[in-house]
């Protein structure tokens, strides 16, 4: 036994873990997209395999994409911040209405069933490869950021969405600060550090919002949180990415939007297919 539970189940869980994380670490390297867009749906299969039931099975994958991408946020937006390459202003402006929006996500997390977390990784996913299909660099609403309460309602919906699909927010951040104008440089760094609220409040509010399902959930489980997987995946991902970085070199930029495209659409495609 390891702490109440069968050594054989910690193993098991452990094995299929890291075997996730080599797959997280490649497409991460590969496409350059390390959260919860690649973590969620990997996890998904896995926890599948391993018997999580499917009523809590979305909101374990997306409390444990939320816990994991937390250090490589928080080193992101660090490093971007050393550069002078972040606007502080939306970073302050956005902090507190994105960490209202995680915190109505996730109460959802608690009560709402399964269907809603797919459906809005369904959107997520469809968004983000319409954007990579069509050349989202292209799009734009104006050549400098809103003024008035519709700044901070962006702050909002970032986080909300954040903690729906497991993500960081930087996707949807950086659509809108992309469409009004700002370089792609200081839209990753102002994302980056929007992020690291947003992912300790999500897998603080994740782990609170699963305690009163632990009975349902895998082994060494804080609420809808996993630790073996905030621990193995994490290094083994970041270890693998290496390759999936050399792969990406034999591609030009558009043919690897496109391959991330389908990738999403596939995903999306999948998680359809479940809620029928």
């Amino acid at each position: 036994m390891l702490l109440g539970y069968p050594i054989g189940e910690v193993a098991l869980l452990a094995l299929w873990i890291a075997g996730a994380g080599i797959i997280v670490g490649i497409l991460a390297g590969l496409f350059g997209i390390g959260g919860g867009a690649i973590i969620v749906p990997v996890l998904y299969e896995v926890f599948r395999v391993l018997g999580v039931p499917e009523d809590v099975r979305m909101q374990m994958c997306i409390g444990t994409s939320l816990a994991i991408i937390v250090p490589t946020t928080l080193r992101s937006y660090l490093a971007h911040k050393e550069k002078g390459a972040v606007i502080p202003q939306v970073v302050r402006i956005w902090a507190l209405p994105a960490v209202a929006g995680v915190a109505i996500g996730s109460v959802a997390a608690a009560y709402a069933p399964s269907a809603v977390f797919k459906a809005a990784f369904v959107i997520f996913a469809v968004f983000i490869a319409t954007r990579m299909f069509f050349g989202g660099d292209r799009w734009n609403l104006g050549d400098e950021l809103p003024h008035g309460p519709i700044l901070p309602f962006f702050g909002f919906i970032t986080g909300l969405f954040s903690s729906l699909v497991g993500v960081s927010g930087g996707a949807v951040s950086n659509a809108v600060l992309t469409l009004y104008g700002q370089p792609m440089q200081r839209a990753v760094a102002t994302s980056a550090g929007v992020g690291v609220p947003i992912t300790i409040a999500g897998t603080i509010g994740y782990m609170l919002a699963g305690w009163r399902h632990m009975s349902e959930l895998p082994p060494l489980s804080i609420g809808f949180v996993s630790l073996i997987g905030l621990l193995l995946m994490a290094p083994v991902s970041s270890y693998t990415a290496t390759y999936g970085v050399r792969l990406a070199h034999w591609m030009d930029r558009r043919k690897l939007e496109i391959a991330f495209a389908i990738l999403l659409l596939l995903v999306a495609l999948r998680f359809s297919i479940s809620l029928l």
